[in-house]
């Protein structure tokens, strides 16, 4: 287990809005903590906190430019390296507008050099190893799904009638059979893979198609799936495993409990530099699977927040016996 939150580690998104936020409001709450620390009274607090802020919000701001702009080679380091970089990159941004502040004479009560950097580091720190924790708390979502995939997802009455399914086509239709067997085994290598990294969206849908024929060869005509992606960003990177267990509940939730079955729409597009996921299906007010339906949503909410952080939301609705869950994420690419 230590070695897969080991394994887990990675920087934060740095240009990410709210990391961004996160580290705007950590920085200001520690220097209001050190302001009320060094103040005897309310007068002397707001002096300092308006002091301590304008020399160190401008080294935030330059500090947060640089590693907006560093990002991009920041994140193919190894953790341990790029955690390194960090540092020198929020030093650097601290001494030099340091240096600028004493050559310009602006402030008389300017603290040392030294302080400032000690200062830096100390808050650099802070920042980083909450994210750290951040992260850790998250990890057991991105096991539990891969679990959840395995024990769950995956149901042994899906297996067992897709089997049965198989076996019923391979005096018939052997070449259909073969074909079933292979996206049984594609789906399975998945689901066993450890999905901690972000994949294609194109990936994500073969798999969805794979497993959706899967479906078809038992549902048959009861299931009728509308695919809407002529839009769709193939290269844009999602979270593993994110629009299967959506799919296989709009099946579960959706589908068997109609004695007619229904369609499953999925609609996929860009809009404003942000991916649309789009996923509807009937929705019979019997169901009596809400639970495990909420469930499979909260843990999709914990791996896009995981990943995306404010910029990415997942929100469902009901109306007029139509489920829906719409997924918001960011377009990012390799």
């Amino acid at each position: 287990m230590n070695h897969a939150m080991r394994k887990s580690n990675r920087l934060p998104n740095l240009r990410n809005l709210g990391v961004a936020l996160r580290i705007l409001v950590i920085t200001n709450a520690l220097l209001a903590l050190t302001a009320m620390i060094l103040s005897s009274n309310a007068a002397e607090f707001v002096t300092l906190v308006t002091n301590i802020s304008a020399i160190a919000q401008p080294m935030l701001l330059l500090s947060l430019l640089l590693l907006y702009a560093s990002y991009p080679l920041l994140k193919k380091l190894r953790y341990r390296h790029g955690i390194t970089a960090i540092f020198i990159i929020v030093l650097f941004a601290c001494y030099s507008l340091h240096w600028l502040l004493t050559q310009a004479l602006i402030f008389d009560n300017l603290p040392s050099i030294k302080r400032t950097i000690f200062y830096a580091f100390i808050v650099c720190s802070i920042i980083l190893h909450y994210f750290n924790l951040q992260e850790r708390a998250y990890s057991p979502a991105i096991d539990e799904a891969r679990l959840q995939a395995l024990q769950a997802r995956i149901r042994p009455h899906f297996l067992f009638n897709c089997i049965n399914a198989v076996l019923s086509l391979i005096r018939s239709q052997p070449k259909r059979a073969e074909t079933a067997l292979e996206d049984m085994a594609d789906l399975f290598r998945v689901l066993m893979a450890d999905n901690r990294d972000l994949v294609p969206l194109a990936q994500e849908i073969a798999l969805c198609r794979q497993y959706l024929a899967l479906e078809k060869l038992r549902l048959e005509e009861r299931l009728i799936i509308e695919w809407k992606v002529d839009d769709m960003p193939p290269d844009a990177l999602i979270p593993p495993l994110l629009l299967q267990p959506l799919i296989e509940n709009a099946v579960y939730h959706g589908i068997e409990p109609l004695a007619t079955g229904g369609k499953i729409t999925i609609q996929i597009y860009t809009k404003r530099n942000e991916v649309h996921l789009v996923l509807s299906n009937p929705y019979s007010i019997k169901n009596t699977k809400h639970i495990g339906n909420q469930m499979a949503l909260k843990n999709i909410k914990e791996r896009l927040t995981l990943h995306f952080d404010l910029e990415a939301s997942l929100k469902s609705s009901l109306s007029n016996g139509e489920y829906q869950v719409h997924i918001t994420l960011p377009h990012t690419t390799k």
